[in-house]
């Protein structure tokens, strides 16, 4: 096997694009990890038959990676009794069937191939789907058929903007002229723990998290991404938007509270967006919708979750799709999350208090607030955004209070991580903020709409943040806002804010 991994090396030219499948056994020897066909478990039986008889995988995986290729892609079905370096050279993909410690299913019954196997098959031959993407779809595929059993993992270096596809139909339109650049490598994998020796299963994040250099800076002048055309009901208007929800490809939807419906703007699609939920009126008919505060996006189901009203619902992302159902009724919700096991968390600015639902379940989990509304460390005044991280620790903006919360899960009372100095323009205080975010550096970052900027607390610094964008009083200006609302980052690190009064979503690239 060594051999034909050579020769398949030495073949390799400038721009190819480079794919490495291995289905078979994995194991660890002294700290190195080797593949081995499956028709050699009996050949193993002292040290020196590993060299005849397997593959040393990081040897293989910095072989081809050196050559002069477009791109990389590097799969391992195979089991995963070891942890394998999580670095990959730019322009690289490595993907692993499963998760460190755990098996990789063979196929059963009908399947001639194994699970992870059968499911990348149905998706390479998807016509026009970008590789990030279809590794995403079967790393969701896997998880869902084997029961939380089998997580797919992966570390890459390609992104979306990189123009990867393996089963183009008009390669002239997609592929880039030039390699992916070198990125530090990303890892995605379908499970949330530090103990990589002993993985929970999970789902998809919703609302991912970003990796954001710690002193990341951006653009100071927005690009308008949505709207921007005065208010109104028009598809490439707004009127009061409020809270947006970014995705993977950079797909925008947007609570457009005064039009009682949620717009979705493409990425590319600057002048016109499309209604993908209400937009019939003001009402309380399934087919309608009531001032929309808030809206995510639940990956597995693609479902639209809404918070209008006085209700929680759910539209579908098909298209055709003309009513929602209702999740929740009589609940004063006004911000949204979604956790990696799909739970719901609700803010309630009349009860004061965050709950978290499973899918179906109507009274919930008090997980911050709850005792009356006030500014005790276990109390909120008028919760409004919502974000979970990794470890289920709530963050809340706690807008009357003009101070941002840190609930983790569990706790009786949360902390202060934001704010909390009454309602000012110094460093140290807020003035009602709204949309939050947290990034993997456990990085906080808010819109501070009073104050007509967007603010970065970083972790453990409570005294007092800094400006990222804004804080140029309030204006039209690309460096300005009108009060700003909702607040995102897309995979990349590039903020998005809701700049409510002028009726707009602003995007600052990342320098």
């Amino acid at each position: 096997m060594a051999n034909l991994i050579d020769d398949f090396a030495d073949k390799i030219q400038d721009q190819d694009l480079v794919m490495f499948y291995f289905a078979g056994h994995g194991f660890q020897y002294k700290e190195q990890n080797y593949l081995l066909p499956v028709d050699a478990d009996e050949k193993i039986k002292r040290e020196a038959d590993i060299k005849f008889d397997s593959v040393n995988a990081q040897k293989t995986l910095e072989s081809l990676s050196s050559q002069t290729s477009y791109v990389t892609i590097f799969i391992l079905d195979c089991c995963r009794e070891y942890l394998f370096d999580d670095t990959t050279p730019g322009g690289t993909l490595l993907q692993f069937a499963c998760a460190p410690g755990s098996l990789a299913a063979d196929g059963g019954g009908q399947d001639r191939n194994g699970l992870y196997t059968k499911h990348l098959l149905k998706q390479i031959a998807i016509p026009n789907k970008h590789i990030d993407l279809i590794f995403s779809s079967v790393g969701a595929e896997v998880y869902k058929e084997s029961n939380g059993k089998q997580m797919p993992y992966r570390v890459s270096s390609i992104m979306i903007d990189d123009n990867i596809y393996l089963n183009l139909i008009d390669a002239d339109s997609k592929r880039s002229s030039s390699p992916p650049s070198k990125r530090p490598p990303t890892s995605e994998m379908l499970l949330t723990t530090n103990d990589k020796q002993n993985p929970q299963p999970t789902l998809p994040k919703p609302s991912y998290s970003v990796n954001i250099p710690a002193n990341a800076k951006w653009a100071q002048n927005g690009v308008t991404i949505a709207g921007g055309s005065g208010y109104g009901g028009a598809t490439n208007q707004l009127n009061w938007p409020h809270g947006l929800f970014v995705d993977d490809d950079q797909t925008v939807v947007i609570a457009d509270n005064l039009n009682h419906r949620i717009m979705q703007w493409k990425n590319g699609d600057t002048t016109n967006g499309q209604v993908v939920a209400g937009g019939n009126g003001e009402g309380n008919g399934l087919h309608q919708l009531n001032r929309p505060t808030d809206v995510l996006i639940d990956k597995e189901t693609d479902n639209l979750i809404i918070c209008e009203g006085s209700r929680v619902v759910r539209w579908s992302r098909r298209s055709g799709t003309t009513q929602g159902e209702i999740l929740m009724d009589n609940i004063a919700c006004w911000g949204l999350a979604m956790d990696e096991q799909r739970h719901l968390y609700v803010s309630d600015n009349v009860k004061d208090e965050v709950r978290r639902y499973q899918m179906g379940e109507k009274n919930g989990t008090l997980v911050a607030g709850g005792n009356g509304r006030g500014d005790g460390l276990n109390q909120l005044n008028v919760p409004k955004y919502l974000f979970v991280d990794r470890q289920q620790s709530v963050y809340v903006s706690d807008d009357n209070n003009h101070r941002v919360m840190k609930w983790n899960k569990g706790a009786k009372e949360g902390t202060v991580v934001a704010g909390g100095q009454g309602e000012g323009n110094a460093l140290t205080q807020l003035y009602y903020p709204q949309g939050i975010f947290v990034d993997t550096l456990g990085t906080l970052y808010i819109a501070d709409s009073f104050n007509n900027r967007v603010m970065r607390w970083t972790q453990g610094d409570k005294k007092q943040g800094t400006v990222v964008v804004g804080g140029n009083g309030y204006g039209a200006g690309a460096n300005q806002f009108n009060y700003p609302w909702g607040l995102s980052f897309d995979r990349h690190g590039n903020l998005y804010v809701v700049d409510e009064i002028n009726n707009r979503v602003q995007r600052f690239s990342i320098e």
